[in-house]
C-alpha cells in the first residue's frame, strides 16, 4: 500500500496556498476557494475548506538539511516555532504551524524513518 494524498482543514484557502507555495510545494489543483492540491515529492497534499479547526493535524516534510531549510523558511518569513533539534527517535526535526495552527514538521529521518533500532520484524509484536 502506498501513501497518495494526506488532506488538511483550512479556513481559509487562499492563505494557505501561500503558506504551502512558501514552504516550496508546487501548487497543481485550485478549485475556487474550496480545495487546493500541491505536489509533495512523490505523494500530493491538499487543503479543504472548512469554517473553523478543531483538531489540528501534524505534517511531516521530509529534506536533505534541516537546518539548512529552516534558515530558508525564516528567510522567507515563516516563524519557526521549534528550532531544529535532535530527537530521541533518531529524527532531526524543527517545527512550524501552518496559518489554521496545523503543526508542520520539518524533519530528515533517513535511514531511520523505515529502520531504526526498535523496527518490528516482520512487521508483527
Amino acid at each position: 500500500m502506498n501513501l497518495n494524498q494526506i488532506t488538511l482543514p483550512s479556513t481559509s484557502i487562499p492563505t494557505s496556498i501561500i503558506f504551502y507555495r512558501t514552504l516550496g510545494l508546487q501548487l497543481i489543483v485550485h478549485t475556487s476557494d474550496d480545495y487546493a492540491r500541491f505536489i509533495a515529492g512523490t505523494s500530493t497534499f491538499s487543503l479543504h475548506r472548512v469554517d473553523a479547526v478543531t483538531n489540528g493535524a501534524w505534517v511531516y516534510f521530509e529534506v536533505a538539511d534541516v537546518d539548512k531549510t529552516v534558515a530558508e523558511l525564516e528567510a522567507k518569513g515563516i516563524t519557526i516555532t521549534e528550532r531544529p533539534e535532535d530527537k530521541s527517535w533518531l529524527w532531526r526535526e524543527a517545527r512550524v504551524s501552518d496559518p489554521d495552527g496545523n503543526v508542520v514538521i520539518i524533519y530528515h529521518a533517513g535511514e531511520m524513518r523505515e529502520n531504526p533500532p526498535w523496527r518490528l520484524e516482520d512487521g508483527k509484536k
